[in-house]
């Protein structure tokens, strides 16, 4: 019996969280059960998660497998490319370097900041009235 290699790494953004695995396959890149074109509908969301594969040049070497929870679609998909960039550099210790450089292994840290009291929000004042 032959033990197909699996990767596994877990991307976050934002409020969304990437449970992915990497396997050897034909580039197939499937999120929560539907094709990635059927649940990214917008193409800069694709090509965000695709960005990994195509700077090592193995877009059809590996088969994507994802499970995403929380936050929006754009979220969503910088989580992917989190984990996606996570589980190759387990597959290919080589690559780490290149992804490195290009930003892919750094969990952005940006979130939504918390609506203070006494205002309407994160930053928006109450306006002032002098009268």
């Amino acid at each position: 019996m032959v033990e197909i290699q699996k990767y596994m790494a877990v991307g976050r953004r934002k409020e969304s969280v990437a449970r992915v695995q990497l396997l050897p396959g034909q580039g197939n890149i499937v999120v929560n059960g539907q094709p990635c074109e059927k649940y990214f509908l917008r193409e800069t969301d694709r090509i965000i998660i695709k960005q990994p594969l195509s700077l090592m040049n193995i877009i059809n070497k590996y088969d994507v497998f994802a499970n995403i929870k929380g936050g929006g679609l754009t979220g969503q998909a910088g989580a992917l490319r989190h984990g996606i960039s996570r589980a190759l550099v387990l597959a290919e210790p080589n690559s780490k370097d290149m992804l490195r450089k290009q930003g892919y292994l750094t969990r952005d840290p940006r979130a939504k900041e918390r609506k203070k009291y006494g205002q309407k929000g994160a930053r928006k004042r109450f306006q002032w009235t002098k009268r």
